[in-house]
């Protein structure tokens, strides 16, 4: 199977994990704030660990085998975390979008769109980069691929219910949330797509892809979750998620990759 194929099917592994994460809102089912913070911080550790251990350290490997010095490798990798992240910050500052707890971001002209939109929008910022790292992974090999995609599906369960219980909380119906949390999901594929697409045009670019969705992921970490796990003096359960997110995810790359 080519490698844009497996990125179809990862992205949708991806995407279908988000939607089943919405079904305990659709039946009355609510995370209490504590537990919703210990999961996003599970989230956290496991794009943490996924950022290094799948993208950042097999992306130095490539490069110094193309180039053969550790030097020029460390320098793409450098290079490749800092476009990566710097990406994530443009459509983080361009992009109009609404956080759960912070409030809104974004361009000026928030107020012309629902806040349902918002949300998507802001889910949407998260959940490309998460593609981009499963396509990019699985250009490197199967194994790799299906590491990364079974860590980001794991945290893509209490993401969509996050996502799903938000917009019920603001007057939707619970099928509605269904819906838009299903799309939200669906990003993953494309951004799995874009990510297995570059790569696959030369080798040349897989150490990038890889840094790359590497500094995209680590931005959102430090700008977006870890703050909104320390909101609401959770921080005891918010740190021990991360820790097992972290670990799993680890465990996940050195037996499956």
């Amino acid at each position: 199977m080519t490698p844009i194929l497996m990125a179809l099917m990862g992205g949708t592994v991806a995407a279908i994990a988000t939607t089943a994460g919405a079904i305990p809102a659709l039946i009355g089912k609510q995370m209490s704030r504590g537990t919703s913070d210990m999961m996003l911080g599970f989230a956290a550790g496991v794009m943490l660990s996924a950022a290094y251990f799948s993208l950042i350290i097999p992306g130095i490997d490539l490069a110094e085998e193309q180039h053969g010095s550790v030097w020029i490798a460390a320098a793409i990798a450098g290079a490749g975390v800092i476009l990566g992240a710097g990406f994530v910050w443009l459509l983080n500052a361009k992009i109009p979008h609404e956080h759960f707890k912070s409030g809104p971001e974004g361009g000026a002209d928030q107020a012309t769109l629902a806040r349902i939109w918002l949300f998507v929008l802001a889910i949407a910022i998260h959940n490309l980069p998460e593609g981009l790292s499963i396509g990019v992974a699985f250009g490197v090999d199967e194994a790799k691929g299906f590491s990364v995609m079974t860590g980001i599906s794991l945290q893509d369960i209490p993401e969509g219910l996050a996502v799903a219980v938000a917009i019920i909380g603001l007057g939707y119906s619970k099928w509605l949330a269904l819906g838009v949390t299903a799309l939200t999901g669906a990003l993953e594929i494309v951004g799995a797509l874009i990510g297995a697409a570059a790569v696959t045009v030369s080798a040349t670019l897989l150490p990038w892809g890889l840094t790359f969705a590497a500094g995209a992921m680590l931005f959102i970490i430090s700008h977006e979750i870890v703050p909104e796990t320390h909101r609401n003096g959770h921080q005891n359960r918010a740190t021990m998620g991360f820790i097992i997110g972290l670990v799993m995810m680890m465990f996940l790359d050195v037996t499956l990759g």
